[in-house]
């Protein structure tokens, strides 16, 4: 798999909810930083911010681009189940096939 496919399908697993291969492609030294989460490890991330899904109505990837060698950059569209909208972008650092670090940055909420 090419690291954007890796970060495609993370997306998917979590939208799917699918914790077994969501762990499978997360590397065991793995760290989550958003507004929200400083640094957190793969055991913070599985428990704390992977069962959101529930959260949201729709979700789609607007771009999943190669940023270097190990970096993908991807953004994408969300509606939550209040109505809300929004969008987001996130960087993934892949190596071997799996996900060493992600970073996510919010964005505002987005007109309907």
């Amino acid at each position: 798999m090419s690291n954007t496919d890796v970060v495609r399908a993370m997306f998917d697993n979590y939208r799917a909810q699918n914790r077994e291969a969501t762990e499978a492609l997360l590397a065991e030294d793995f760290e989550f930083t958003s507004p929200n989460d400083d640094h957190i490890d793969k055991a913070a991330y599985l428990e704390h911010c992977f069962p959101t899904a529930h959260r949201f109505v729709t979700q789609a990837l607007l771009d999943v681009v190669e940023a270097s060698t190990d970096g993908v950059f991807a953004r994408y569209e969300y509606e939550l189940t209040d109505g809300e909208r929004y969008r987001n972008t996130e960087h993934f650092t892949v190596r071997d096939g799996r996900i060493r670090a992600v970073e996510v940055y919010f964005g505002g909420k987005f007109p309907a």
